[in-house]
């Protein structure tokens, strides 16, 4: 490879991808994320005259790759560390550096936004080298994470049970979860009224009553509000005042790491995750119209800068292909606290290609999130919608009543982005007019107490404290998960049994490390330390000495939730007595010698009965728990061995498949419930609405029951033709 130049990047896919760019004088190779990292074995911080000295190694899956890495760099003329341009990429590049015995702070170092043609050629004329204070913050974080993971885990397992973790930002966001559903537990709803007047047939609100503005609670109960209704209902009021106003509603920001997330979750129902692994595709490299290319910008950012070429490509296309008067130049201010200003907004790489140029070459949930984020950065340089509001106000010296509407007078934006609420239109009112109110009626609500976090909205609360950043939202959650801390229900996260437990040490006993403010300082001085305004040993020291000081105390105060109960039973194996212990997953029974014997078993519980005979021998069938949940099965086992979903699947009688003439049954999905065969995948007969024994009259298919327009209509599954239900 004598006379080539070799550039190294992180992912496979990037690699391919810049490889498509580049002639033959060029080797693109990716060393597959961090090719060294701190040993799982051991602590890997040495501490020596007050100095913090990571124990990198190269990691046991990368051992071939640094090899590989290693030849290609000696006989290469040039190496190129192409990493991502943020604190893990510039981190893994400087640990490239290492493996390949390159010094770091003379490598050149490409950076690009996204990765096209032009970007990569251009990052190739203008290299720079490696940002050493950015490492050095990537290092920080990363020692910081170990000592709090490595030091109180442990303790946490000691204390409560195994299998348990602390970090400084998971800490810090299950205490959102667990503070909310503390919030909810002690919650308790407060009674108020409404009045709503009813004149030509549209609703107002009681807003004055004996001259006084009311407020939510003025209105305590039934019986007040029934006195206000009885008297006011027979009273006249006059138009005393008409209000008309124009109102905007302003152009959405262009996508950062967060607000994306926050949008794909809640129109699309991705988990954030899930939208970072496509996020990731999109960047790195598609299959499109013009070969191989990445289509978005860098993912993981704060900013929300859009580059001049970027705008005035999106300002030429909108006066193009939407109209002239729609377009409008607009820049935003950065949104998060030290957002990196270099770095873009999430965009399209070439505004030119739309999603419906790519409908055959991105899978379904490639093509809606890269179909989002380019509505969303068109939107951002379109004018605002406009409304025109109108507000009624119909009085008299007892009572005032506040009818509202509005009417959309210029779309703006939501041409493209967003869908518009519907027009509340009001009849002609006409000031001095005298009327009677058709009905006066009173409505009782209680207050509701907070919601609980859906994945959206928690990031949403962790940017707006400042907890974390864009790299560390989606796994701190997925973490959260997998250490059964939350559990996801209805979209709601959900805190388990232990995550109070886990919290309620950390309050007493390790208070930074639960506090929203102390986190959001500590990613402050990671700022300061990647701007050069801060020493990362110095931030190391300040934080080590004062936690090991905890950590001791917590090794004596707190304690310990592990208490085995007795049960008057002995040990099979040994003779000892046994007991119930708690583990990672729930209860069980073991020996009271343990480690020396290490005899355990599951608590068996009580066999639930239901109202269910076995189809095949006829005796009571009974709810069993097995690794996907619980299941019906026969009480009769071993003889009979007859088992079934606890929740069997409804079936649709009387009406069968269209396509295979099995069965239809109503399933469940992440979007809700829908009809489908029960042959299903090899049949894929599905139906939005309730199939019906009725064959449609234009193409002979199956038709469906459904409402359409407030009436019950029979619609064909296939061609949507629509008849009353009537008929």
């Amino acid at each position: 490879m004598l006379g080539k130049k070799l550039i190294i990047v992180e992912s496979p896919a990037k690699a391919r991808t810049i490889k498509n760019f580049l002639g033959n004088e060029y080797e693109v190779i990716a060393s597959k994320g961090h090719i060294r990292d701190l040993p799982k074995s051991s602590f890997g911080i040495k501490i020596e005259d007050d100095k913090f000295i990571p124990q990198y190694r190269v990691t046991r899956d990368h051992q071939a790759i640094a090899k590989e890495l290693k030849e290609k760099a000696k006989k290469a003329d040039v190496v190129y560390i192409a990493t991502d341009e943020d604190r893990e990429g510039e981190a893994i590049g400087f640990h490239i550096a290492h493996v390949i015995g390159k010094d770091p702070k003379e490598l050149p170092r490409i950076v690009f936004h996204e990765i096209t043609k032009s970007a990569i050629k251009k990052a190739l004329e203008n290299p720079r080298t490696l940002d050493i204070n950015r490492v050095n913050a990537q290092q920080a974080r990363r020692l910081l994470d170990r000592i709090v993971g490595y030091k109180l885990s442990p303790l946490l397992n000691k204390k409560i049970q195994k299998g348990l973790s602390a970090g400084r930002v998971q800490s810090a966001a299950l205490k959102l979860v667990v503070d909310r559903e503390r919030e909810i537990k002690e919650f308790k709803p407060k009674e108020y009224w409404t009045i709503e007047g009813i004149f030509k047939k549209v609703e107002g609100n009681l807003i004055k009553y004996n001259g006084k503005k009311l407020e939510k609670f003025d209105i305590p109960n039934k019986e007040e509000a029934f006195k206000i209704v009885n008297e006011l209902k027979p009273l006249e009021y006059v138009v005393s005042k008409i209000e008309k106003k124009i109102t905007t509603s302003k152009s959405p920001a262009p996508f950062m790491t967060s607000t994306l997330q926050q949008s794909a979750s809640s129109e699309l129902g991705f988990s954030p995750r899930r939208t970072m692994q496509i996020a990731q595709k999109l960047y790195e490299g598609v299959k499109t119209p013009v070969g191989e290319t990445g289509i978005i910008t860098y993912m993981r950012t704060d900013s929300l800068n859009i580059a001049k070429e970027a705008r005035e490509a999106a300002i030429e296309f909108i006066k193009e292909n939407i109209g002239s008067e729609y377009a409008e130049a607009k820049t935003y201010d950065k949104k998060a606290k030290n957002a990196q200003e270099a770095h873009e907004a999430i965009r399209p790489v070439d505004v030119r290609l739309a999603p419906s140029d790519l409908k055959n070459y991105l899978t379904k949930d490639e093509l809606k999130l890269y179909t989002l984020i380019y509505n969303r950065f068109l939107a951002s340089q379109m004018k605002d919608a406009k409304f025109e509001t109108q507000n009624i106000y119909l009085s008299n010296d007892k009572g005032e009543f506040k009818i509202s509407g509005k009417k959309l007078v210029f779309d703006g934006f939501y041409k493209v982005y967003g869908k518009v609420s519907a027009d509340t239109m009001l009849p002609e009112f006409s000031e001095g007019e005298k009327l009677k109110p058709e009905d006066i009626k009173a409505t009782q609500h209680f207050t509701k107490p907070p919601e609980r976090f859906t994945e959206a909205s928690l990031i949403k609360k962790l940017e707006a404290l400042g907890i974390g950043r864009p790299s560390t939202y989606a796994p701190t959650i997925t973490l959260l998960q997998n250490r059964n801390y939350v559990e996801i229900k209805d979209k709601k996260l959900h805190p388990t049994e232990i995550a109070f437990n886990v919290i309620e040490v950390l309050e007493k006993h390790f208070p930074d490390i639960v506090d929203a403010n102390f986190t959001a300082n500590m990613e402050d001085m990671l700022d300061n330390i990647a701007n050069g305004k801060k020493d990362w040993q110095e931030m190391l020291r300040e934080f080590y000495n004062p936690f090991m000081e905890l950590i001791k105390k917590g090794e004596k105060e707190i304690p310990s939730q592990k208490m085995a109960k007795p049960i008057d039973e002995t040990c099979p194996m040994c003779g000892a007595p046994l007991v119930i212990r708690k583990g990672r997953y729930g209860e069980f029974i073991a020996c009271s010698t343990y480690p020396k014997c290490k005899y355990t078993r599951p608590i068996e519980k009580e066999e639930k009965k239901v109202d269910v005979k076995c189809d095949k021998c006829g005796a009571d069938m009974v709810v069993k728990r097995g690794k996907t949940g619980e299941f019906l099965a026969c009480s009769n086992y071993p003889e009979c061995k007859n088992t079934k979903p606890l929740n069997a699947p409804e079936v649709i009688e009387d009406v069968k498949c269209p396509e295979c003439g099995g069965n239809i049954i109503k399933r469940k999905g992440p979007r809700g419930e829908f009809y489908g065969c029960s042959n299903y995948p090899e049949c894929k007969f599905i139906s939005k609405y309730r199939p019906v024994n009725k064959k449609c009259e234009e193409c002979g298919y199956l038709m469906a029951k459904r409402i359409y327009r407030g009436k019950e209509v029979y619609e064909c599954i296939k061609c949507k033709k629509r008849v009353e239900a009537t008929k």
